[in-house]
């Protein structure tokens, strides 16, 4: 690797981060966590802007370079593009047919006071594995278990703990997740190669959560809720609750196990999907229709079916405190991440061409030089740019960047840099208050980051078990000195 850049170098591949934070952190104070929606955009691309102006006045960086960045960068996310409707699909299409609805009753009726905090993170691990969404776990589930468990004397702090565990448990691993696509796809890494490799420091984590959740809950007494019989009964009547919905999943699962491409298993699972809903749902199904057009059965039936697949819909079950549980994204709920994930790229492609990335990445070279300090590094990284830049997202981008050459030309895996930044970046964001993830967990579930932050115990031990898995060389592939990784050879698609 070459000699650390000089201090004016430095100076100036900083600066674009600096507005980036600054503008960031005023759009925040007036947005909120609607701030994601588009100012988040506009203070990339300022940033952006700021990147290519220093670029061009402090070093005559061509306009072609930028130009080719772009090209590359947006092009490289175009598979990731196509996953991320796919997984908005899915989620109008597996709440219509009924999946989701039928694993919650089923789910909380093993729900008991003493092993409530246990099966709280547990249960929202399963959904957010099976909707890739920790926000929407956290926002459905996660509020049904807020207030049972304040029903039975846990307090909001504690159970939003365990909640935010297990929703980003998750979206850390689930195929279905947009944070886990672009830490792939940006890494150049293949997604099931990287959700199987993320396994041997993910697993351990939810492990050793689960295990102290469940003694805090044994140590507790409380009584049953009734607030648990609300749920399963108001679901029941809107839904058919049966386990042969599940056989959607159980498709989707054993796809995945055959390794068959991710865009493949998705449109099946939303094809399967919606062949459930019209068998099982057809009645949910034919009131969506009913709200568009009018005419013929079938013909409202295809409109329910088509409104499921790429409309946010709002399912009236007759109670309000349920309604949440069944709303749906679908695939205009995903245009605002592909919005954030272009200009994301834009910033990315920006830095790249003008060289601060590299010149940001040779200023950590002293601290990368074994394998341990480079993914403590990657580690600590990626968790400080949740707090600079108050996105995970951005998190994920800048931190794959910097480390994409030292882990190159270190001849280690990119599957492990991906993992690093999962580790870190994906995990670490509801913890700061003044993050979009800090923000949106807060006010969904009402209580303050910093309360609930002690008690969100995988996202803090996730981090750690990245490097501890790394120290002791755990199931890392040896390095090839010549720049490729026995065993992972030199491409293979993003996704």
């Amino acid at each position: 690797m070459n000699t650390r850049p000089s201090f004016p170098r430095i100076l100036a591949a900083l600066t674009p981060v600096v507005v980036l934070v600054a503008t960031l952190s005023l759009n925040i104070s007036i947005y909120g966590a609607d701030s994601i929606v588009g100012a988040s955009q506009v203070a990339l691309l300022a940033a952006a802007l700021t990147c290519v102006l220093l670029s061009r006045w402090l070093r005559k960086t061509p306009w072609k370079a930028f130009e080719e960045a772009l090209k590359s960068n947006v092009g490289d996310i175009a598979g990731a593009t196509l996953i991320l409707l796919l997984i908005g699909a899915i989620s109008g299409t597996w709440t219509v047919s009924g999946i989701v609805p039928t694993f919650i009753c089923y789910g909380i009726k093993i729900i008991s006071p003493r092993i409530f905090l246990f099966t709280a993170c547990l249960l929202c691990a399963i959904v957010s594995v099976m909707t890739g969404s920790s926000w929407t776990t956290i926002a459905t589930v996660g509020v049904a278990l807020l207030g049972i468990g304040r029903a039975e004397g846990f307090s909001d702090a504690m159970t939003a703990g365990a909640i935010i565990s297990g929703a980003y448990f998750g979206d850390k691993v689930s195929p279905l997740s947009d944070t886990t696509v672009m830490a792939s796809s940006v890494n150049g890494v293949r997604l099931f190669d990287h959700i199987r490799f993320m396994l041997y420091t993910t697993l351990p984590s939810i492990v050793v959560t689960l295990v102290i959740f469940l003694v805090l809950g044994l140590t507790h007494g409380g009584t049953q809720s009734g607030t648990m019989d609300l749920y399963t009964s108001v679901l029941s009547e809107k839904f058919r609750i049966t386990p042969w919905v599940l056989a959607v999943p159980a498709i989707t699962i054993a796809l995945i196990w055959k390794r068959i491409p991710a865009t493949v298993v998705l449109a099946v699972s939303v094809l399967a999907a919606a062949v459930a809903a019209l068998l099982l749902q057809s009645g949910i199904v034919s009131g969506i229709g009913e709200s568009v057009t009018s005419g013929s059965t079938a013909k409202v039936l295809f409109t329910g079916t088509v409104e499921s697949i790429y409309n946010t819909l709002s399912i009236d079950t007759g109670n309000e405190l349920v309604n949440p549980l069944v709303a749906t994204r679908g695939m205009v709920g995903m245009l605002n991440t592909v919005f954030l994930i272009l200009c994301a790229m834009c910033f990315g492609a920006c830095m790249r061409a003008g060289g601060m990335i590299a010149d940001i990445a040779r200023m950590l070279t002293p601290v990368t030089r074994s394998r341990t300090s480079l993914v403590a590094s990657t580690v600590v990284t990626g968790t400080a740019m949740n707090g600079m830049v108050s996105d995970q997202y951005l998190a994920i981008l800048l931190t794959s960047n910097i480390f994409r050459e030292p882990f190159k030309e270190g001849g280690y895996d990119p599957r492990l840099l991906s993992r690093s930044v999962e580790d870190s970046a994906t995990v670490t964001s509801p913890l700061f208050p003044w993050s979009s993830c800090g923000m949106t967990q807060a006010t969904i579930l009402s209580v303050p980051t910093l309360a609930y932050a002690p008690f969100c115990l995988f996202n803090i031990i996730s981090p750690l078990m990245s490097i501890l898995v790394a120290l002791i060389g755990w199931k890392i592939p040896p390095v090839n000195h010549q720049g490729e990784t026995a065993g992972q050879g030199s491409g293979g698609a993003a996704v």
